[in-house]
């Protein structure tokens, strides 16, 4: 992941509805909610969510599928992943031992 690339994603998630979009649909892998129930489970309306879930699509967070009548809004883990890679890559200068109580916590969501 280039930094460009990780500041448009941090920025996307540094907004408090934008987060608890991201972290819902984390809950709700791998088959995702569709924009009405994401709108109606945080009490946003739709118009406004609609503006979130652009923000987090344009960042690469999220993905999104046409059912019908619906879009169906998923979080991009893969996405995700680079981003905490990017962040960590160099983590305690390659001292192990210093990011170990980092990797143990991370190691009890298996």
């Amino acid at each position: 992941m280039e930094s460009e690339d990780a500041i448009l994603a941090l920025a996307a998630l540094a907004q408090s509805t934008r987060l608890e979009v991201f972290r819902l649909l984390v809950r709700h892998e791998p088959d995702g909610l569709p924009a009405g129930e994401i709108a109606q489970t945080l009490a946003v309306p739709a118009n406004t969510m609609s503006s979130h879930l652009g923000v987090l699509s344009r960042a690469k967070l999220v993905t999104f599928e046409r059912h019908s009548r619906s879009i169906v809004y998923r979080a991009d883990l893969e996405r995700v992943r680079g981003l905490v890679m990017f962040l960590l890559k160099d983590c305690c200068q390659g001292r192990s031992e210093l990011c170990a109580p980092l990797l143990a916590e991370l190691a009890c969501c298996d």
